[in-house]
């Protein structure tokens, strides 16, 4: 996709964005209900944190642009770049599929707020936001009070088309919910989307200008004394590819607020999640065909092979209906980070692969039909090997991650 189109499609979400903010500012002045207001002040914030996102990346777009048009001015100086971080020449690694699960916030309340069952109740609704680049999402909403020792968010939030260089910023928001109207009426500590929380048709026909009847009629007014609810930043972490481990674990909160702020609730300071990432260099196949391979020292045995390079091997089939029949390959040559390639220019021109496997040594000698293919196959195993360096440990996790679409806003 070139730039100009990068750009149109960004000012198209922009305007979605901007379209799902007005309909949130309605919702919220149109409630009657405090978890119907809190729903729609989640969105309001979600949906403005998403356009200062988007702006971003539609200034990056336009800066690109300018670069874009002073190198093709300048005659196509090769000392000019896209932009100041990524020279033109280097090479772009794969992309990947993130996914945080699991996600618990543990909660600290002193002996005399979890055992005492008299005075003031202070309840809070929390959710997290959650953006890595110029994609942001939002998990569903908890209501806090001292019967919860941890704030649980069940749905994994899936980021797709990610770098390895991605930085996850996790944000926790609390909005303090006033007694007289958290009683009964938020009953449930999960929110519901702000579709559902609403519920009556008439409100959703007043704010949206349906045929339903007014807000006056088939709903109760919105109350008096209702207070539009106000979302601020409780604590903060941000998570990188080394955060990326198998299994459950514990990371650092920075805290934004106090215990005199009236959204806190006693954070214990640390956050626990399962974070996953699989690149799509490991998740499909890179390229297949016909090889040729080495077998023993007799520069004169070649075997005939088709050969699949997949994840950290390169399955060598006897033929390619082995590979439909899922027959067992006839070798298996590792592909590692630091797997060496080389194309050697003996009779006949092959791929030299130079692997390290359980502690010990393999050399490898394959060719192929043709001297384009050679010089293909080089080249895809060299720029594998170089996605699997800048993945680093995330090539070696048995994990499988089915690419999915991000939640419906």
């Amino acid at each position: 996709m070139s730039e100009s189109s990068q750009g149109d499609e960004v000012l198209r979400k922009i305007e979605r964005e901007v379209q799902m903010r007005e309909g949130a500012g309605k919702l919220l002045v149109a409630c009657s209900r405090m978890e119907q207001a809190l729903e729609a002040a989640k969105s309001l914030l979600t949906s403005n944190a998403r356009i200062l996102a988007l702006l971003s990346q539609l200034q990056q777009i336009r800066k690109d642009q300018v670069f874009e048009e002073v190198r093709r001015n300048s005659g196509g100086l090769e000392i000019l770049t896209k932009s100041h971080d990524h020279p033109i020449e280097e090479k772009t690694p794969c992309l990947g599929t993130l996914v945080m699960s699991d996600l618990r916030i543990p909660l600290m309340w002193k002996d005399t707020e979890y055992f005492s069952n008299k005075g003031e109740v202070h309840r809070c609704a929390t959710f997290c936001l959650l953006q890595c680049g110029t994609e942001i999402q939002d998990t569903d909403l908890v209501m806090v009070d001292k019967t919860l020792t941890d704030i649980c968010f069940e749905e994994p939030i899936v980021f797709n088309n990610v770098g390895p260089g991605f930085l996850l910023r996790v944000q926790l928001y609390s909005s303090f919910v006033m007694e007289e109207t958290s009683t009964g009426t938020l009953g449930s500590r999960r929110g519901s989307r702000i579709c559902a929380a609403l519920g009556s048709a008439a409100v959703w026909g007043s704010v949206f200008g349906g045929d339903s009847a007014k807000l006056g009629s088939g709903s109760p007014p919105p109350s008096a004394t209702l207070r539009s609810p106000k979302y601020c930043l409780l604590a903060q972490t941000t998570l990188k590819l080394q955060h990326v481990q198998e299994g459950f674990k514990s990371h650092d909160l920075s805290l934004a607020a106090t215990e005199d702020d009236p959204f806190w609730v006693p954070l214990y300071g640390n956050i626990c999640c399962r974070l996953l990432a699989q690149p799509f260099c490991m998740s499909q196949p890179i390229m297949s065909g016909q090889l040729q391979i080495l077998q023993g020292q007799d520069p004169r045995c070649w075997t005939s092979v088709f050969g699949v390079l997949r994840g950290q091997e390169l399955l060598c089939f006897q033929s390619q209906e082995d590979l439909k029949c899922e027959d067992e390959p006839l070798t298996v040559i590792p592909i590692k980070k630091d797997t060496l390639i080389c194309a050697s220019e003996d009779e006949p021109v092959h791929i030299q692969v130079w692997t390290r496997c359980q502690g010990e040594d393999f050399t490898y000698s394959l060719k192929t039909n043709t001297p384009e293919d050679t010089h293909h196959w080089t080249s895809v195993l060299w720029e594998h090997i170089h996605h699997m360096s800048q993945w680093k440990q995330c090539c070696d996790l048995p994990v499988k991650i089915d690419r999915v679409g991000p939640r419906k806003p």
